[in-house]
């Protein structure tokens, strides 16, 4: 793994209570990362913190990993994916299955991964892989890590998170490498431009993610990629829809999220 920029203010280290498991983890991945190993000793993270100068931090835990920043902790968990589900599991509709027009055995590729609750529930529905593309290095290494050993207690759940495939890549870069009619969906959710007041808990993410606009040549190549339908995801007050050509709008009468629709 190549080291990238903001790699530069991280170091790993380990929980208070070590246990041999996550400790030699913790060193795999300083090697991995080229990010220095500092061994806890009892110290709190602030003081790690402070004698190492740098202000990021890689926490690796017994059961998960943990990116640690000013504005606070970043780690893998199902969130409202696993609500979704729940709610899937009793026969109620979900609004962004309903706009893929999701079925068991269709192909979905995720172009902006972030937390994965997106990839989570298509996967669940499809039954299949899902393969979904994270920009930044860290971010795709503590959601790949999660998605592989989380245990939610939900045995469906659970082999759909086991089912995505995460790719440390450029969506940009991806889409151009594709064949034409590689996946039934292709999606995007590209962060909220203009955050919604109660995504506080998206601070930290949105530190490491890449919350640039989409491009129109990018919704080109998904159309090339998709076979199915090319899906948007936005603030359903967003003018994103209209500059990128998604004139079908899906999604809650009520909702403060929509999704825009391309049918191929």
């Amino acid at each position: 793994m190549r080291k990238a920029g903001n790699m530069d203010k991280f170091f790993i280290t380990t929980g208070r209570k070590i246990d041999e498991k996550s400790y030699k983890k913790a060193q795999q991945l300083a090697e991995k990362c080229q990010m220095p190993f500092v061994e806890r000793d009892g110290k709190s993270l602030e003081q790690l913190k402070i004698e190492q100068q740098l202000d990021k931090i890689l926490l690796v835990k017994k059961t998960k990993i943990v990116i640690v920043t000013a504005v606070g902790e970043l780690f893998f968990h199902p969130n409202m994916a696993q609500l979704r589900i729940k709610k899937l599991l009793k026969k109620e509709p979900d609004n962004m299955i309903e706009a893929m027009g999701l079925k068991a055995g269709m192909t979905v590729l995720d172009c902006t991964l972030g937390f994965a609750a997106d990839a989570l529930v298509s996967s669940f529905i499809s039954k299949i892989q899902v393969v979904g593309l994270e920009t930044d290095e860290l971010l795709s290494l503590v959601i790949s890590d999660g998605l592989k050993n989380y245990n939610s207690g939900i045995t469906a759940m659970d082999e759909a998170m086991r089912n995505i495939k995460v790719i440390n890549i450029n969506y940009k870069d991806y889409l151009r490498q594709l064949p034409d009619d590689s996946f039934d969906i292709v999606y995007f959710d590209p962060m909220f431009r203009h955050p919604l007041q109660d995504s506080i808990h998206l601070q930290p993410l949105r530190q490491l993610a890449d919350i640039s606009a989409v491009d129109a040549e990018s919704i080109v190549q998904a159309r090339r990629v998709a076979r199915k339908k090319v899906v948007f995801k936005e603030n359903s007050k967003s003018r994103e829809f209209s500059r990128l050509g998604f004139t079908k709008i899906a999604g809650g009468r009520y909702s403060n999220v929509h999704y825009g629709v391309m049918n191929i």
